[in-house]
């Protein structure tokens, strides 16, 4: 054997366990749970029982064959938001652990006592907002102790982040994607690629510039910033609608995510260029309980000064007329009646030309 011969094969020997290493990735481990590549698991994370009970949060990881990204979508943050739920039962059926490059983490639904109670906004145990309270304590109240084990478990885990939601109940809205920017996020551009690629027709930059952005009311988005994840914010769908196109529409969503990211083999799809960009939101708050009325609970152009809506006592008397702050985009808001203060009744994003 020649000189040259018996040096191939000594590298060959050398760096054999190293190239075999990154063709067979190692089985991920997650809450305990050991996937192994090339397989599916579905199990469920259990939250410790407290004063308020206990609860779980069923996940689905698909720990693809080749190593690649680690992608976490999370749905049903609220409860009574359908079809991101829907979505993520059809996206764990649909990808294919054999052809996966790295491994996508399904929260099919993160707030289960509000999925069961068929409450909106707030887990009826302890009546807290699931995205009100990241990064969550380990020995809070139940809602908090669930955000404790996503931010743990999952986000944690991950290298990029998808929160998805769609209207709530007696919510209505304009399907966007809301992408985290500004010096305090991470990787603008690969989250705002990802964004183009849901083809939504708004799309929302949210420019993290203080500390006191991100921790105030800390939601799943927020705490995705904080962790040092590209994060987008997946919005479609209204009043707990459960509709197949807007169920559709987020799995094409994250399946071309999947090819954007480089977790997939298959071809990413054009998309329809957004119709409008918008630079942050403002929202319009109530100060009084009653009934709501709303001028038009559509989403639309608002102008300063617009009625948006007026709220009447249980006497039947207005007690409160809501004008608009800002010229803007109504993206989101609620169609009443019941309201309360610090509700906020509509979400106006505020246009811009270009990121």
């Amino acid at each position: 054997m020649s000189l040259a011969r018996l040096i191939c094969t000594a590298l060959l020997l050398l760096f054999a366990p190293a190239l075999a290493a990154a063709e067979d990735p190692a089985p991920f481990v997650i809450a305990g749970e050991t996937v192994a590549p090339g397989t599916r698991a579905d199990f469920r994370i259990p939250v410790p029982e407290g004063s308020d009970g206990s609860t779980f949060i069923p996940v689905s990881v698909i720990h693809g064959a080749r190593e690649g990204r680690v992608l976490a979508v999370v749905a049903g943050v609220h409860g009574f938001e359908f079809a991101s739920i829907l979505a993520a039962e059809r996206l764990a059926e649909r990808v294919d652990p054999a052809r996966l490059f790295g491994t996508l983490v399904l929260v099919r639904v993160a707030n289960i006592p509000g999925f069961e109670g068929r409450s909106p906004n707030v887990n009826p145990v302890d009546r807290k907002n699931l995205n009100r309270v990241f990064p969550g304590k380990a020995d809070g109240t139940q809602t908090e102790r669930i955000a404790d084990l996503i931010a743990r478990e999952v986000v944690a885990r991950s290298d990029f982040l998808m929160d998805v939601h769609s209207g709530d109940g007696a919510e209505f809205l304009d399907p966007f994607i809301g992408v985290y920017g500004g010096p305090l996020a991470t990787d603008f551009p690969l989250a705002l690629k990802v964004a183009q690629g849901f083809g939504f027709p708004n799309i929302v930059r949210y420019a993290m510039q203080t500390q006191a952005q991100i921790d105030t009311g800390r939601s799943l988005n927020r705490q995705g910033v904080a962790m040092g994840k590209p994060t987008i914010l997946v919005e479609i769908g209204q009043n707990g609608s459960r509709e197949e196109a807007h169920v559709a529409a987020i799995v094409a969503g994250v399946e071309n995510a999947l090819a954007i990211l480089g977790m997939s083999d298959a071809p990413v799809q054009a998309a329809p260029a957004p119709t409008r960009l918008f630079e942050g939101t403002t929202a319009l708050a109530a100060g009084h309980a009653g009934v709501y009325h709303p001028v038009d609970a559509r989403p639309r152009a608002l102008k300063k000064g617009e009625l948006v809506g007026i709220i009447r006592d249980y006497a039947g008397k207005e007690i409160e007329r809501l004008l608009s702050p800002v010229d803007g985009h109504a993206l989101y808001g609620i169609t009443g009646p019941p309201v309360e203060p610090g509700d906020g009744v509509v979400t106006i994003a505020l246009p811009t030309d270009g990121f």
